[in-house]
């Protein structure tokens, strides 16, 4: 009697220390499997961030990083519409023209015909969400290829942009309008910060326990309590220390505030409900999807229509950053820029694999490196050879990681 609570304790260490040696043993199964997760893309920031903070000490300032994620925000939200189309094993080539019209469209209707704002930003994503619907019944019914059909679209809706902004080409926005505010002055509350960086590591906690008690009512194995608190903990205090540091300048850009809100309702969307699951589903295999009595047309349906209409909402982003609409609007590398950041995040070539998060990181690889270069006043040409550099690797990752998954029986 006198020994059982030395023995309990000594079991709780074993238990504990079990726990421990379980979860690098998942991660490491989970590496040699070819699930990489975010892993690639988070290394890559880490390399750049260094590289970059050694070469030039203002790029990891406060301030910097600022502006950084207020220039992350325009192209980020397109790059969450290219993550639907892309997890279907399919592609939106013409999200840059849709950013670029629907940014012309808020100056026409708002500025030139007097039209008030809201109803201004709801013809822009309307639009958006009609093109997107267009693109999926030309594949549903007449089995166009995504990549003809929006490539036919992205000349089109060009088009478009240039002749609704007329001759003159270019619309400035007052400058003292919300619209702009939003998109170039406003910051998030610090305490509103502060609780929003608790959110994460609180959800976290929640679903895991949620998860839990239903495998446990099951019979089925569950990750131990212990793991699940520290990841949680890992995650607040990495964002919390983020957020401190972030509002030693400015703080958090609302903007981007929006962005990350729109990525983790995707995320919701994609994980927790049926049709997410339909969209892993049809992307891995769209006839045994239908087999399985997935309506298939449905969701190439909301895919190209969430697709059209985030680029229309990264278009409007992109005027209210640049105070303007005009006929670069959605030009450039807007386009490639939006498809390599869901690619560089993590989300699959092949369909079947991919995560709101996925936009959220591959933005700010492509953003940082951005920046990095113009802090260091090289040209854009160096921009275009690295983003172009990194997006070759990884596509090569991505293929990579697909054979090794199919040959561990996990493809």
């Amino acid at each position: 009697m006198t020994n059982k609570p030395t023995l309990d304790r000594a079991d709780a260490r074993v238990r504990h220390d079990d726990s421990l040696k379980g979860a690098l043993k998942d991660f490491t199964d989970r590496l040699r499997s070819g699930d990489l997760g975010m892993l690639p893309v988070i290394v890559s920031l880490i390399l750049i961030s260094t590289v970059f903070s050694m070469l030039n000490p203002v790029f990891l300032a406060p301030n910097n990083l600022v502006n950084l994620l207020f220039d992350c925000a325009t192209v980020g939200v397109i790059s969450l519409g290219i993550v639907c189309v892309l997890m279907l094993g399919e592609i939106d080539l013409s999200v840059g023209s849709m950013s670029g019209l629907a940014s012309a469209m808020i100056g026409v209707l708002w500025v030139n015909a007097g039209v008030s704002l809201p109803l201004a930003i709801l013809a822009a994503l309307a639009t958006g969400a009609l093109i997107g619907a267009v693109y999926a019944i030309l594949y549903n019914r007449l089995g166009m290829p995504s990549f003809v059909s929006t490539l036919s679209g992205l000349l089109a809706i060009l088009g478009l942009q240039l002749y609704i902004l007329g001759p003159t080409g270019s619309i400035n926005l007052p400058f003292a309008s919300p619209l702009v505010g939003f998109g170039q002055l406003w910051i998030l509350p610090a305490w509103l910060s502060y609780l929003l960086g608790l959110l994460p590591g609180a959800v976290m906690v929640w679903v895991g326990l949620s998860v839990m008690k239903q495998r446990q009512a099951a019979g089925l194995s569950s990750q131990p309590l212990t793991r699940l608190v520290l990841k949680a903990a890992a995650l607040t205090v990495a964002l919390e220390g983020a957020i401190y540091y972030l509002h030693l300048g400015r703080g958090v850009p609302m903007m981007f505030g929006l962005f990350v809100l729109l990525a983790v309702i995707l995320n919701y969307g994609l994980t927790r409900t049926q049709w997410g699951r339909s969209m892993f589903a049809v992307g891995g295999n769209k006839e045994a999807a239908r087999r399985s009595g997935i309506n298939v047309r449905r969701i190439y349906l909301s895919a190209f229509m969430l697709c059209s209409t985030l680029a229309a909402l990264g278009g409007i982003l992109s005027a209210s950053r640049l105070a303007s609409s005009s006929q670069q609007a959605g030009t450039g590398d807007v386009n490639l820029n939006a498809i390599a950041a869901a690619v560089i995040g993590g989300t699959s070539l092949f369909g079947g694999r991919g995560s709101a998060w996925s936009a959220v990181l591959g933005i700010i690889v492509i953003q940082a490196i951005s920046n990095g270069l113009t802090l260091l006043n090289l040209s854009s040409s160096l921009r275009y050879m690295i983003t172009g550099g990194v997006l070759a690797v990884a596509v090569i990752v991505d293929s990579l990681a697909r054979q090794s998954r199919v040959s561990h029986g996990r493809g």
